[in-house]
């Protein structure tokens, strides 16, 4: 492609919105623009590289046994009511209603349109197992879209999902569809690291990973050891602490003792002014789920883990209690409250029963309570890892390494589904012995552009863009430095020529700009390899610019494209 015709042009700056340094620079380099908040369009540049990305991730969908197809955007809400998600997708779910009043959803996901599909077209066990899968655009209408195509409301997406008789059948597919993954993200040169994940809204009755592109500016918290293989997302990281067997222990501690402490609500409060570490308290905390209230125990220094609570409590989703529902339901303001005496539900977190004593709310405003001893003051109803992991603390695998915190970007997300849908929306099966059986599913994952901002997150430089190969817009980039030199315009007509009868996609800088812009240009738009056509083009010879290495040689246009045809870079 000649650059003088392309649809292509640069920014110097970046929009004062754009914070993150893919978002800037896919903007600045010309491969997309904003059409509405959350909502982008591809430039030729930007499109070419999301075609680069579907490639790869057909070639290894294909390799992996899946079969493509094409389902709708638009989805009647009916399913998403029998399946029992309308509700609780809540306001993210993007609805419209047709001429004859019937509602309909822009589909974020497509696990109700598969099943329904599935349903229509199997009925014997004889034609399962089947995966299938689709790369289509999804819609979710998120509250505060941002950092450009990371946190979108319209993104592309590749979706599969796999029916089976029975769970070994669901385990091998999803082994092949993790090593799958493995390969298309690795293909794309990302940093990535696989973790335990919550299944959130997916829902579903077996494990589930997430794959996750390392990258300051993620949204993630991943808990990684540093010795064993283990890692998981935060909101799934298994954290430590043990029940205390010490029993006898807790006749020779002291008793309980009341102290005053005027307005120190808060743990800092407590540290700062009673000199108390916060590893010694015991946080009380007020929760409502499913219209119960219920108190969770918490040391000072940890935090509740949301997601750990509604499983432990067995409910959908958990808050804290507002003031006066706490008031009412404790006798005394947020902050005072302790678990001594108290006539609500206990969930407790393991590190405080494995507490010897430690300090809590007395129930009384202005007070607290010293020596308070886990089983002895309180009775351990229910203890359950209901935290945070804390990094710097040991690895509930191995117990060898100790978990150290990175940020991540989601990539790429898979489920172990079970029998949710199935059951849900009547995908069943006749088994050999003429029985009707709901059938297992898995569901499969991958934001695809998405991928392309993760991989321009991690890979990019003072001057632009940094494309592996396998996804550059273009292979090579060719500059012609002066435009009316006829001895430069022969020789960048050649390499043109030559390059793309060879099946190596070039783009031609024919343009009549100055030599700095043009240098400017290719540094940001980031393809691979640089040719630069100019003083010595009468010798036959070109700058060749690696841009990942950041190397310059001058060599013969011969040379040059023997390298990008396979030899030295």
């Amino acid at each position: 492609m000649r650059q003088s015709q392309i649809l292509l042009t640069t920014l110097r700056d970046a929009p004062a919105d754009a914070e993150t340094a893919s978002h800037q620079l896919l903007l600045r380099a010309g491969y997309i623009r904003m059409l509405a908040a959350g909502i982008y369009s591809y430039l030729p540049l930007g499109r070419r590289v999301l075609r680069n990305i579907e490639h790869i991730v057909r070639e290894e969908m294909d390799a992996a046994g899946a079969q493509e197809v094409l389902l709708p955007s638009l989805l009647p809400a009916e399913l998403w009511k029998e399946s029992g998600r309308f509700e609780p997708y809540g306001k993210d779910l993007m609805t419209l209603t047709d001429r004859h009043e019937r509602q309909f959803v822009l589909g974020p996901t497509h696990e109700e349109a598969v099943t329904a599909l599935v349903r229509g077209e199997i009925s014997s066990y004889r034609k399962l197992p089947v995966t299938l899968y689709q790369i289509q655009t999804k819609f979710r209408d998120e509250r505060r879209p941002r950092s450009g195509l990371l946190r979108g409301r319209e993104f592309l997406m590749k979706d599969a999902y796999s029916f089976d008789t029975g769970w070994e059948g669901l385990d091998t597919v999803y082994s092949r569809m993790f090593t799958a993954y493995g390969r298309i993200f690795a293909r794309c040169g990302l940093n990535f690291k696989a973790v335990q994940a919550n299944a959130g809204a997916m829902g579903g009755e077996g494990g589930n990973h997430e794959f996750m592109a390392l990258a300051d500016i993620g949204e993630d918290t991943l808990a990684v050891c540093s010795s064993c293989d283990y890692a998981a997302n935060l909101e799934e990281a298994a954290a430590g602490g043990m029940l205390s067997d010490a029993a006898e222990d807790q006749t020779s501690q002291p008793a309980v003792v009341k102290f005053y402490t005027p307005g120190l609500r808060t743990i800092d409060q407590l540290e700062d002014q009673q000199q108390i570490a916060p590893e010694r308290i015991i946080k009380t905390l007020i929760y409502s789920g499913e219209g119960n209230l219920f108190a969770v125990l918490v040391r000072g220094d940890h935090e509740v883990n949301e997601l750990k609570l509604a499983a432990a409590a067995g409910v959908a989703g958990v808050s804290l209690a507002d003031y006066e529902a706490v008031r009412q339901a404790a006798g005394v303001e947020s902050g005072y409250v302790g678990p001594v005496g108290l006539q609500l539900p206990l969930i407790i977190d393991k590190t405080v029963a494995a507490m010897k004593s430690g300090i809590a709310g007395a129930g009384e405003k202005d007070y607290h309570l010293r020596n308070v001893v886990p089983g002895r003051d309180f009775q351990l109803e229910q203890v359950a890892d209901i935290r945070n992991a804390a990094e710097g603390e040991s690895c509930p695998k191995c117990g060898k390494g100790v978990y150290h915190f990175h940020k991540g970007i989601e990539i790429g997300h898979i489920f172990k589904l079970g029998t949710r849908y199935s059951e849900k929306l009547g995908a069943v099966y006749l088994d050999a012995s003429g029985q009707n059986k709901p059938m297992i599913m898995g569901c499969y994952g991958i934001g695809v552009s998405r991928l392309l901002a993760a991989v321009a997150e991690q890979s990019h430089d003072d001057e632009g863009l940094l494309w592996p190969e396998e996804l550059a817009p273009y292979r090579v980039h060719i500059l012609q430095m002066t435009v009316k030199d006829q001895e430069q315009a022969l020789l960048a007509e050649s390499l043109y020529t030559e390059l793309n009868g060879a099946g190596i996609s070039s783009l031609l800088d024919d343009r009549d700009e100055r030599a700095g812009v043009k240098f400017k240009d290719a540094g940001l738009i980031g393809i691979p390899v640089v040719l630069v056509v100019g003083k010595s083009a009468g010798e036959d010879k070109v700058e060749y610019w690696d841009r990942k290495s950041g190397t310059k040689e001058v060599i013969t246009s011969a040379e040059a494209v023997s390298r990008v045809a396979g030899g030295k870079r």
